[in-house]
């Protein structure tokens, strides 16, 4: 119940009901202020209600956070992540398996025939686009290489392109240092041309909110590498 003063009529001589005072814009303004830095402080303390939920969350899936501060356990966070990155990178080695890195790997190897052809294996990961398999395949028929196999494997949006190839051009040059490195090098350029197409076709892309991933670059001569 909202108390009201009284005053004394003088015509009347008796107490009656002083008249309601009249809010002017100061007032209103005061009253939309106030209005405002309640609905603030409300926002507030629900976000630092969100944050304290999601950190409860990561001291539950760290071990031994009891006396981590925030930042502590924020680091400790990453790098248990990272640990977890690294080791399934290590077991998903030698399985066909798209990394999350863009990547294109090369290296020449021996065949053990003994016939002097030179033979590669190149791989390619990156994002499935419409185009990506024919890309593939115009910059391999530039190079005059021979695809003899390939292997395809995709996770979620991410594919790994693993190509067998042999030169069409260098016969007997198993034994040329200089040839491999030009053609390694060649076969690089070519497939890297092809994530530098997606990159400039976002349209394509079904990750194009997101910032550009890393690009890993890997040659491998035949000296490195066994068959």
């Amino acid at each position: 119940m909202v108390s009201q003063a009284l005053v004394l009529d003088s015509e009347k001589g008796e107490l009656v009901k002083a008249p309601a005072p009249k809010v002017g814009k100061k007032g209103v303004s005061e009253a939309k202020a106030l209005a405002a830095l309640k609905s603030h402080s409300e926002a507030e303390r629900r976000r630092r209600e969100r944050i304290n939920a999601h950190l409860a969350t990561l001291r539950g899936l760290v071990p031994c956070t009891e006396k981590m501060d925030k930042a502590t356990l924020l680091a400790e966070v990453i790098s248990q992540v990272k640990e977890l990155r690294k080791n399934a990178i290590e077991a998903s080695k030698g399985l066909l398996i798209p990394m999350p890195d863009d990547e294109v790997k090369v290296e020449a190897y021996d065949n053990g025939l003994g016939d002097g052809t030179l033979y590669f294996k190149a791989s390619l990961c990156c994002d499935y686009r419409p185009e990506l398999l024919s890309d593939i395949k115009q910059a391999i028929d530039a190079l005059q290489m021979k695809l003899l196999d390939a292997e395809i494997s995709t996770l979620g949006v991410r594919l790994k392109n693993v190509l067998f190839l042999t030169s069409c051009r260098n016969k007997n040059a198993v034994n040329d240092a200089e040839a491999i490195k030009l053609l390694t090098n060649s076969i690089h350029e070519a497939l890297n041309s092809v994530l530098d197409k997606g990159c400039i076709s976002p349209e394509y892309s079904p990750r194009t909110t997101l910032p550009n991933k890393r690009r890993r670059v890997t040659f491998l001569d035949s000296s490195s590498s066994n068959s």
